[in-house]
């Protein structure tokens, strides 16, 4: 290719690109629950119509009330191999807007970064993938097989529209799949799993000052909790730390007490409430892990007859490892080499994306995307405007030699 021709195609990718991010960024769509209008729907919407205007095959199908799914089908009409890109619409919570410098739905650019809410997780990689499959359209380039856009909703809940996606049969033959998420344009071929506990304690609710007359189970609930943390060094010893996902960990997050009602400083509660945030890696079983938690839980009641606690499983997100071998790493690998100039590095996710489901159902996934991997939900979220650029140039490159080359 004339590198004329590269530069100017570069350019135009690159406007493209920072104009789609700051549309969408533009559109608020953090899912509050008990706000019928904070959804993904306008920013559904409005990608939906982008991918008309450019000449994509769209369909949109709602999951649940107020939270569509967009899907973009390329039909090159030759036969061939399938390729999807995956990119979601939500966003996570703007937190306290006192705390942020620029406005979380602004997208103002300041010194080659632009802001806000989903600059880096995802929709700047969101509009990479859609403006580097209109790339390939503008310039009539020749490729066999097909591309999916799979553009989903609740990402960063549980996952229901990436769920609900291969549910429709969407995910059904496709070869492989990128993940757009923000990864410093690393590829990250393994991905720690996702484990979500919730677990209930009961004891009986009496008066603080008459504390013989109740069962406390704040009591229960500490014990258990250093039990966890022996259990997590355990975990850790056993496993080691693993080259591109670091170590395995159970991390107690949400500690209720009492579990519902108001809480009182005299009063014993009569249940609380624990919720644990388990990451795995690829040489741990999920359900081993559960049956190690239900032992201590035995032992705690043996030496507790008032020990009365109940574990439930709220998600069970295994870890994913895509071979280096395979032809989509290896097309994302030689497209950033081509396009950077670099050797690529080889890395992992640190939490579960939607490629976890993608691969449950057999498909190799590979995750790559710009901006910084330690970024994202947090106040002042920004993406480099350049690397948006670059990244554009991945995904266009990836796309051909993952279609048209036998690796």
């Amino acid at each position: 290719m004339n590198t004329k021709i590269e530069n100017t195609r570069y350019l135009r990718d690159r406007e493209a690109v920072i104009n789609l991010t700051t549309k969408l960024v533009r559109i608020p769509s953090v899912y509050r629950e008990n706000d019928p209008d904070a959804n993904e729907t306008k920013v559904a919407i409005y990608v939906a119509q982008y991918l008309r205007d450019i000449g994509i095959e769209t369909h949109i199908e709602e999951v649940v009330p107020g939270r569509p799914n967009v899907i973009g089908i390329v039909d090159s009409g030759k036969p061939g191999k399938t390729l999807l890109f995956e990119g979601h619409t939500d966003v996570v919570t703007e937190g306290d807007l006192d705390l942020w410098t620029h406005d979380p739905f602004s997208a103002q650019i300041v010194d080659g970064r632009m802001y806000g809410r989903g600059t880096n997780d995802t929709k700047g990689n969101l509009a990479c993938m859609i403006t580097a499959v209109h790339s390939l359209l503008q310039d009539r380039e020749e490729f066999s097989g097909k591309i999916i856009l799979c553009i989903p909703v609740d990402e960063e809940g549980l996952m229901l529209g990436i769920k609900h996606f291969i549910k429709q049969g969407w995910a059904d033959g496709v070869d492989g799949a990128i993940i757009c998420e923000p990864e410093e344009n690393n590829v990250c071929i393994a991905q720690r799993g996702a484990l979500r506990i919730r677990v209930d304690i009961f004891g009986k609710m009496a008066h603080g000052a008459i504390s013989w007359s109740g069962i406390n189970p704040n009591w229960r609930l500490a014990r258990l909790i250093v039990e966890l943390e022996k259990l997590e060094k355990t975990e850790q010893d056993r496993f080691g730390e693993d080259p591109y996902l670091k170590w395995p960990s159970i991390t107690p997050t949400i500690i209720q007490s009492p579990a519902k009602g108001d809480a009182q400083i005299n009063v014993i509660p009569g249940q609380c409430m624990m919720t644990l945030d388990i990451r795995t890696v690829p040489a741990q079983d999920h359900g081993e892990l559960v049956n190690k938690i239900n032992t201590i839980m035995d032992e705690l009641k043996k030496n507790d007859a008032d020990f009365n606690a109940e574990l439930t499983i709220l998600d069970n997100r295994p870890s994913t490892i895509t071979p280096k071998e395979d032809p989509v790493v290896q097309a994302i690998y030689e497209a950033v080499k081509s396009v950077t100039g670099e050797d690529p590095i080889y890395n992992g996710v640190p939490g579960a994306t939607d490629g976890t489901f993608l691969h449950m159902h057999g498909i190799p996934i590979v995750t790559i995307g710009a901006g910084d991997r330690d970024i994202p939900h947090q106040i002042n979220e920004y993406i480099d405007i350049e690397e948006l650029a670059v990244t554009t140039a991945i995904y266009r490159e990836a796309a051909l030699r993952f279609l048209n080359v036998k690796f």
